[in-house]
């Protein structure tokens, strides 16, 4: 084997934090992969999982032409030509006789691609299309809720430098999250001084590492939490004169947890009531605290209250805009809107929290006679018919659509059901980047450069918009040929240029990602025609954050934008100081108002609320989704990459397998209300007894050599049901799953 001597900077696609690697190529296969030690956020830290990307980019059967379903449900290639103006046309069609927003998109890419996703907004928005959603209305939109009432965007924690460090339904050993995680949580467990708080109903390898693990029994998080807030407030640990100078409303919801019995709900949560005092007292007493909720609560029962307890507790201690403890932080894009303006869904008038709908209801929107329901769907990125609750309905709802189409790189479950399937250019045959600037006081955006060619017959979805918006039309091509004008006279010229279409036609900013595309992309070096898009949000930035932007090195945005297209290892784009957390508070006191009366009613409502969902039909919490050594996101498409754990065990506590009749190794039929599944049990200690697990990124139907499929692992929305979900987010219970595990006789 030749490798190159060369080594080519990129990141990591496999979770948030996108930590940059760099490869060594042998032709088009990644022969060698290590951490990028000039990486602006990663510093050359990475985990096993990227050290087998190659599974990605080579692993799985890629598309390289056109897909057209025919009436007989088999595919039919066909060519862009034809792809484009068909799809172009029934797109059209359904906006002529529906309108527009009867036209749905789901997607926006997964963990590592969104530029694209910054384009697909200007061909819904020419469509008239306005509902979407994304993977984050599965996780983050209750989180979200809460963050537009107290701080008005997302917040994060400090961890490198935090005293106390809280994980709350989350195992950042394996899904990381947490910047550098593995690194961070050993520094943690080693400084004397420091102390870790996990609450988690599984024994992870984080709560290994813990000085505390509460380990709560499944779904009743939300008591636990109460019981903390509640000796907090009942021992008067509170910090008095941060709820006196930064809150509002702080006496009513303090006369709410001064009632909380905790001895009770200590009880409720399987936790012993002298841990909940001795874990209170801890947060108290420090002089920082970080916390960080994630799928663990966020995918279960009482997820948006959850969020709130969890916030309440870090405000209630003052743990905000200071070393160590929560902070906003600026954005490259926003993934979400933080806005209290809420809208419902045409059908069955859900909420629409962060601009997201909820993805358990859209199956419901679809199979529906009410004239507003949605009639097409634009699928970029994504697998829905894998990844949402009760995989069945969803493929029932998109065989009832007018129109469905799906850009990926491969034939996925979401694919199999769809009219068109475009093929994508891979995420490393592109230029490519992710809007996962989560990060304070120094924030960074990673701009990444494509290392190989993209196979023939694919296209970078950027393109793939822009050649459907040409075909559409209602874009005048007189804008396009003055701002091709204005861009060989410079971005300054270009500016004005583009301030003036604005100004005589609001609609331009409607398509102006297209427009950049069109007439600022050609100029970029090395083809890096996708970036364009970037100049306006580095506009943006300057707009927005000048001070921090310049602070981090930039003069102005031009600077910044120049400074992204050079790097290979990313830049840092805004450098805050901690007093400059307070600027990011959009109330004009920059006062936390403390109560969110629905879900102070919640609060109340604990103390009869069932904690418990399983029955005698279905006695086991069955958790879906976990993240674990050989598991990731679902673009692995080739299993073979899994050197432990390959078929995705059902982990289940030895006592449990004992009742039931189960040996380690054995088959062991998995029955919920939507669904049957076989999997390989697993005997596991760390598992409570009637909780039982599957892991994330199995269960996919993938090519044998003799054109059929095989399904390796258990497909965990078979199990699901997408009428489990949160009363205010309608957020999925992937966490919560009524199960009924049997022996195979």
């Amino acid at each position: 084997m030749t490798v190159s001597e060369q080594w080519h900077k990129t990141a990591c696609i496999l979770c948030e934090n996108n930590c940059g690697i760099t490869v060594a190529l042998d032709g088009r296969k990644f022969a060698k992969i290590r951490g990028d030690k000039d990486h602006v956020a990663s510093e050359g830290y990475t985990c096993n999982k990227a050290l087998r990307l190659d599974h990605y980019q080579n692993g799985g059967a890629r598309l390289t032409s056109p897909l057209r379903r025919e009436a007989d449900g088999t595919f039919t290639e066909i060519t862009w030509e034809v792809a484009i103006r068909e799809i172009a046309q029934r797109l059209s069609a359904i906006r002529e006789e529906h309108g527009g927003k009867s036209i749905f998109y789901y997607g926006g890419g997964g963990q590592g691609n969104h530029l694209g996703g910054a384009y697909s907004g200007a061909l819904m928005r020419l469509l008239g299309a306005r509902y979407r959603s994304t993977a984050l209305a599965q996780e983050k939109t209750g989180e979200g809720f809460v963050d537009a009432h107290f701080t008005g965007g997302h917040t994060t924690g400090e961890f490198e430098h935090a005293e106390v460090a809280l994980f709350i339904g989350k195992n950042p050993w394996q899904s990381h999250g947490v910047p550098r995680a593995r690194t961070v949580l050993q520094q943690i467990a080693k400084d004397p001084l420091r102390t870790m708080i996990v609450l988690d109903p599984v024994r992870t390898e984080t709560a290994d590492m813990a000085d505390y693990h509460v380990q709560v029994r499944p779904g009743t998080d939300a008591w636990c939490l109460t019981a903390i807030l509640g000796v907090l407030v009942q021992e008067n640990l509170v910090d008095q004169r941060f709820i006196a100078d930064h809150t509002v409303g702080a006496d009513a919801i303090l006369n709410v947890l001064c009632d909380v019995d905790i001895r009770e709900y200590a009880r409720i949560s399987g936790i012993e009531e002298d841990t909940v005092r001795a874990v209170a007292r801890r947060i108290a007493t420090a002089a920082s605290v970080s916390t960080y909720e994630d799928l663990g609560v966020q995918q279960g029962p009482n997820s948006t209250l959850i969020s709130y307890l969890n916030k309440l507790i870090w405000l209630l201690t003052g743990n905000f805009g200071k070393p160590g403890a929560m902070q906003p932080h600026s954005w490259m894009a926003p993934l979400a809107s933080y806005s209290l303006t809420e809208d419902a869904t045409p059908v069955t008038g859900a909420r629409i929290l962060g601009g997201m709908v909820p993805c358990n209801v859209i199956a419901e929107e679809i199979l529906s006679e009410h004239p507003d329901r949605f009639r097409a769907m634009i699928v970029e990125s994504s697998n829905p018919a894998h990844s949402l609750a009760d995989s069945q309905r969803f493929r029932e709802a998109m065989r009832a659509l007018e129109l469905s189409v799906v850009i990926d790189i491969a034939l996925t479950e979401t694919g199999r059901n769809a009219d068109y399937v475009l093929p994508a250019a891979s995420q490393f045959e592109k230029w490519e980047a992710t809007f996962f600037t989560l990060e304070f006081p120094r924030n960074t955006f990673h701009l990444r450069a494509p290392l190989l060619d993209p196979l023939p017959g694919t296209l970078p979805e950027p393109e793939i918009y822009a050649r459907l918006i040409r075909e559409i039309g209602g874009v005048p091509s007189t804008y396009v040929t003055v701002l091709r004008a204005a861009a060989r006279l410079g971005r300054t010229a270009y500016k004005v240029a583009f301030a003036g279409l604005i100004a005589t036609d609001k609609k331009v900013m409607g398509v102006a990602p297209y427009l950049l595309y069109e007439t600022l992309g050609p100029t970029l070096p090395e083809n890096a025609r996708s970036a364009a898009v970037l100049w306006a949000l580095a506009l943006r930035i300057e707009k927005m954050h000048g001070d921090s932007m310049r602070r981090a090195g930039h003069r102005n945005a031009n600077a910044l934008f120049d400074a992204i297209l050079a790097s290979r290892s990313g830049v840092a784009f805004t450098l805050d100081d901690h007093e400059d957390a307070w600027n990011y508070i959009p109330h004009k006191d920059k006062r936390f108002p403390l109560v969110i009366p629905e879900l102070v009613d919640l609060l109340e409502d604990l103390r009869g609320t069932p904690a418990q969902h399983t029955t005698d039909e279905f006695p086991i919490v069955l958790s879906v989704g976990e993240r674990r050594a050989f598991t990731a996101n679902t673009i692995f498409r080739d299993a073979s990459w899994r050197r432990r754990d390959t078929k995705g065990a059902l982990r289940l506590n030895p006592g449990d397998a004992a009742t039931i009749g189960l040996a380690d190794g054995a088959d062991a039929r998995i029955v919920t209300s939507r669904g049957i599944a076989i999997a390989t049990v697993e005997l596991n200690d760390r598992m409570q007894p009637g909780h039982a697990s599957l892991p994330n990124g199995l269960g996919l139907d993938l090519p044998t050599r003799n054109g059929a499929t095989e399904r390796v692992g258990v497909a965990p929305n078979e199990l699901t049901d997408l009428k489990w979900r949160d009363p205010i987010a309608g957020t999925p219970w992937h966490k919560h799953v009524p199960a009924r595990i049997e022996a195979i006789v």
